[in-house]
């Protein structure tokens, strides 16, 4: 029986000719002989096209000589280890570099093993470098299948407690007598690693005792890097680093205790930001917002907000601390106040509030959300007979939870999300009440064909306990508008007196569909539908719906795009408009 021994160095060269390979007009040489198309492409892609045809018989023979040698590359690292390339040339004027190929039997794996260098590491990590293999007698003998499997296999030992696990030189026997391909791994485990604490190195504002407390780990837990990496992850989700680094320490800083020290390097981000931001439609007008951010000011991930806006409609100044990982890691504390006034068509009003709430992270993008807020709300109803204003204070219970699984926040193309909110309320004052409002919205994002995308809203609201006039009607629900049902007027769904004046209701639906369709680099073009509707009683009213149509257009700014819609209503009373426009950053929903 003949053997051979097979190094790498074949799926090395193939790699970089891949990557070298020149797309231009004429083939480098003509391939004949190849039956396989998948194996045909793989070797017309390495040999390579270049701009001009052979400039006589002696070029055409070199070019088909250098082909020659790509070509014997491909076929070996996919298993064709008995191939035969004949470089030749052809008769025509001019000439033509050809290469006759024979592939011959492709070669299959036999038994792969796994020989471990030095100390073998313990059962279960053996046992899982094993199952990581994947390599099953039968299968095609690509070296690809090989050079993933070693990987895989260091991948695994280290998830068992081998950080150090490394792989020696592998041996590779091509058995010609049997046309197999027998791949024996050589890993060298080291020793089992338990961690020790978090050493921090920053030069920011940072106190090292909250990063320590972030750790999955306590002293003595054998090494995962699964550990390693959450530390890592939940110190970029603060959002005030613009740099985080985690990893194990290296084996010279090996405690007297046998235990290894993890090092977090951070730097922080600026310590301010000013943030600006405008939007516009027809009927809601114009609104400029501003946001002032200050980062990490008490040294434990804080972030201090403070919002500006000035609006058509609403105006608004509100200050907000927040705390990731309060008391526990994924927890989020937020607390705030400010003060708004609002002028609409139904009420006008201002106020000022405070607030706290708690959020648990349960997955990367799902959260659970409780709070109280107190407000103090000076109340105009235009509504009512004689208008009046009313003072109020509403003490506001949340409960929420938001699911996102789309695959972007400014501009998802697949994907859904679900959203869903109760407010257990009480009021005081001149009106004494008390309510529950609750509501539930998802999406859903279908990417039908390469750019184009279907999406889908629903949204679902209602308030029991209270009937109108009793509730105040800045707490109902209203719709129409950018955010809403498009086509009609801010607060323009629903029911309206007798002047056009909207009530707002106690129960609420909402639909939308939209097709996005890429046009041109980053030109999309979207048509949407919205409907809608606004109801007086507790049961939301899916039979008296309002529907606009549009159309818009979207430009990719890179981190998101700006929308720039145009909308009519179909069934249009007395009062709305013929159509309305809007303009802002991000997707509609």
């Amino acid at each position: 029986m003949r053997r051979l021994l097979s190094a790498s160095a074949s799926a090395i060269a193939l790699s970089l000719i891949l990557a070298g390979a020149a797309l231009a007009d004429v083939p480098k040489a003509r391939i004949q002989g190849v039956e396989d198309r998948v194996l045909r492409n793989l070797i017309e892609d390495a040999v390579g096209k270049v701009e001009e045809e052979p400039t006589s018989r002696v070029d055409a023979r070199r070019r088909a000589t250098e082909a020659a040698s790509m070509a014997y590359a491909v076929l070996r690292s996919e298993g064709y280890y008995q191939a035969e390339v004949e470089p030749t040339v052809s008769d025509t004027d001019p000439p033509q570099a050809i290469l006759k190929i024979r592939p011959g039997e492709r070669f299959t794996f036999g038994e792969a093993q796994v020989l471990w260098v030095g100390t073998a590491p313990s059962t279960t990590a053996q046992g899982a470098a094993f199952e990581a293999m994947e390599i099953e007698a039968g299968q095609p003998g690509r070296a690809a299948v090989v050079l993933g499997a070693e990987g895989r296999i260091i991948a695994s030992v280290q998830q068992e407690g081998y950080p150090d696990a490394v792989a020696r030189t592998r041996d590779v026997v091509v058995d010609h007598a049997t046309t197999t391909v027998l791949p024996t791994f050589n890993i060298e485990a080291g020793d089992l690693v338990r961690m020790d604490g978090v050493v921090v190195i920053t030069q920011g504002r940072t106190k090292p005792r909250y990063v320590e407390r972030l750790a999955p780990w306590t002293p003595g837990d054998t090494f995962d890097p699964d550990d390693v990496a959450e530390l890592e992850r939940r110190l970029q989700d603060v959002g005030v680093y613009d740099s985080v680094t985690v990893a194990l320490a290296p084996k010279d800083q090996t405690t007297a205790d046998g235990l290894r020290p993890v090092i977090v390097s951070i730097a922080d981000r600026p310590p301010r930001t000013l943030e600006l931001g405008a939007g516009y439609s027809t009927t809601e007008g114009i609104g400029i917002d501003a946001r002032w951010l200050n980062y990490n000011r008490l040294g434990r991930f804080d972030t201090i907000t403070l919002v500006a806006k000035i609006g058509s409609i609403q105006q608004k100044l509100d200050l907000e601390l927040s705390l990731p990982h309060w008391r526990k890691p994924d927890q989020r504390l937020r607390i705030g106040g400010g003060f708004i006034g609002d002028r609409t068509d139904a009420f006008d009003d201002y106020g000022a509030g405070v607030r706290t709430d708690v959020e648990w992270r349960f997955r990367r993008t799902s959260y659970v959300t409780t709070g109280l807020s107190l407000d103090y709300i000076s109340t105009f109803d235009k509504t009512v007979t004689t208008p009046a204003w009313q003072n109020l204070f509403i003490g506001t219970v949340l409960g929420a939870f938001a699911l996102d699984r789309s695959d972007d926040v400014l501009d998802p193309r697949r994907g859904w999300r679900v959203e869903a909110r109760v407010e257990p309320t009480g009021i005081t004052g001149d009106v004494t009440l008390a309510y529950l409002k609750a509501q539930i919205q998802g999406s859903y994002y279908w990417p039908v064909s390469e750019g184009t995308v279907l999406a889908f809203r629903g949204r679902v609201g209602t308030i029991a306990g209270g009937k109108i006039p009793d509730v105040p009607i800045s707490r109902r629900f209203f719709a129409g508008g950018g955010g809403s049902v498009r086509g009609f007027s801010y607060q323009g769904v629903g029911p309206r007196l007798s002047n056009n004046t909207p009530q707002g209701g106690l129960s609420l639906v909402e639909v939308s569909a939209e097709v996005r369709r890429q046009i041109t680099g980053p030109w999309s073009a979207v048509a949407f539908v919205d409907a809608g509707s606004v109801g007086l009683n507790t049961a939301p009213d899916f039979n008296d719906l309002s529907v606009g149509v549009g159309l818009g257009v979207r430009y990719d700014l890179g981190f998101g795009p700006i929308r720039f819609d145009i909308a009519a209503p179909l069934n249009r009373r007395t009062g709305d408009p013929a159509f309305q426009i809007y303009i802002s950053i991000g997707q509609a929903f």
